[in-house]
């Protein structure tokens, strides 16, 4: 089958081997897979990754050669076609979606970050039954691969803690900081004040529920909160995953904030404790989400709960990744761009 391979540091369109499915294994055809930002750092930063990764007891990517081809892509919306010996589940011909690991006898095994299993950019691929949810109420491939992105958003709101009567501020309005807008509207959060540089983004988070956005070249985020607000307890979510940027927001936190960050940063870092400290702050960290967030997530694109359709900017075919990654390093022309292979 035809897939886009990571080879070092770079994309090339290639065949590779047909997955087999095994027993407890589904086969499915791609019809969709979202570019998530994760993808554009882990083609720059894949050495930092994988030795980061082997230092802590987490599944953000398994045992990875990075002398060996990788196929990338984990938000995703597939068809399933087969299943592997003694294995049932939905009919062949749903539509569906999944959490993007495999289940497998040595483990789980996390989709898009190994050289075992290929993710979504990708003609087909492997998922596990257990986890396949069907695509409800008619939903289209394009807008139920939106649904892992908007999981890790609400996530973040539900690791904040944040209830009503609370305010929140957004830095960052990328693919994760939009999720992360449209997480904190289910919830019934208000105001919530977004910053970016891009007057595209800004765009799109006023389209996702933002009361208030901010260029944060022209007005401090926090001082827009107090401006229009000023009062509610606050709660901070850090989506740009930059160095300095939590300690620009434990700078510019009112007493007692909450900063919940959910950018992921690739380098080494530095805060100044004492912002912290006399500030009364609590920092936390967010990553991924849990099963039910992810069907969650599902429900409510197909329940119109939530309209991801601006955040789709772009289609290519697995031919149009390799340029595709580039385009994406240009904030005001692209939110998310899918591939359909």
């Amino acid at each position: 089958m035809r897939a886009v391979v990571m080879r070092g540091s770079s994309l090339v369109v290639d065949e590779v081997a047909d997955p087999v499915p095994a027993a407890g294994q589904a086969l499915v055809q791609v019809r969709a897979c979202g570019i998530c930002g994760s993808d554009l750092h882990f083609l720059q930063h894949a050495e930092r990754l994988a030795e980061l990764s082997s230092q802590v007891d987490a599944p953000v990517a398994a045992p990875l050669d990075l002398s060996r081809d990788i196929v990338m892509g984990h938000e995703l919306c597939a068809e399933v076609l087969e299943y592997g010996p003694d294995t049932t589940g939905p009919a062949p011909g749903t539509l569906v979606t999944s959490v993007p690991v495999l289940l497998t006898m040595a483990g789980v095994v996390p989709l898009a970050y190994n050289n075992d299993y290929p993710g979504g950019y990708a003609e087909r691929m492997l998922l596990s039954p257990p986890l396949l949810l069907e695509v409800p109420n008619g939903l289209d491939h394009r807008r139920a691969a939106l649904t892992e992105p908007l999981a890790v958003g609400i996530h973040a709101v539900a690791r904040s803690k944040i209830a009503a009567g609370e305010a929140a501020v957004v830095l960052g309005c990328g693919p994760v900081g939009l999720a992360v807008v449209a997480g904190l509207k289910l919830a019934g959060i208000a105001p919530v004040v977004a910053a970016d540089f891009s007057a595209r983004r800004r765009q799109l988070a006023e389209a996702l529920g933002a009361d208030v956005v901010v260029d944060p070249a022209t007005e401090d985020v926090v001082a827009a909160w107090r401006r229009i607000d000023g009062r509610r307890p606050l709660v901070i979510f850090e989506a740009v995953g930059t160095p300095g940027m939590i300690a620009t927001a434990m700078k510019a936190a009112p007493s007692r904030a909450r900063i919940l960050v959910v950018g992921v940063c690739m380098e080494d870092d530095t805060v100044q404790p004492f912002f912290g400290i006399a500030k009364e702050l609590d920092v936390q960290f967010s990553f991924a989400y849990d099963p039910m967030e992810f069907a969650g997530a599902l429900h409510a694109i197909a329940d119109g709960r939530v309209d991801v359709d601006p955040l789709i900017t772009g289609v290519v075919d697995l031919d149009g990744v390799p340029d595709a990654f580039s385009e994406l390093a240009h904030p005001d022309r692209h939110a998310k761009i899918l591939v359909e292979p």
